[in-house]
């Protein structure tokens, strides 16, 4: 795993979420995570890993992810047991 990618992820499980997070970041790291993607509906993204769907909304005139999808995104990868500390191992 790259540094980027770890500080992203260290970023996502942190006691005190950050609202700069890029969804370019977010999307290199889910991708690295084995992560398919597919378009839906309006600004929606949907990552698929391990056949587990997780649905983002994708702001028109934000490039960084919200504090609420940040905690989403974290439940979704928990419940995929991705943790912070086992992936810096």
């Amino acid at each position: 795993m790259s540094k980027k990618h770890q500080k992203v992820l260290s970023a996502i499980f942190s006691d005190h979420l950050s609202s700069n997070i890029h969804w370019k970041e977010i999307e290199s790291l889910l991708i690295y995570l084995g992560a398919e993607f597919r378009e839906s509906s309006g600004a929606s993204l949907v990552a698929i890993i391990n056949g587990i769907e997780f649905s983002m909304h994708r702001g028109h005139h934000n490039t960084t992810m919200s504090k609420k999808s940040l905690h989403q995104l974290r439940k979704y990868l928990e419940s995929l047991n991705i943790r912070n500390q086992e992936i810096q191992k």
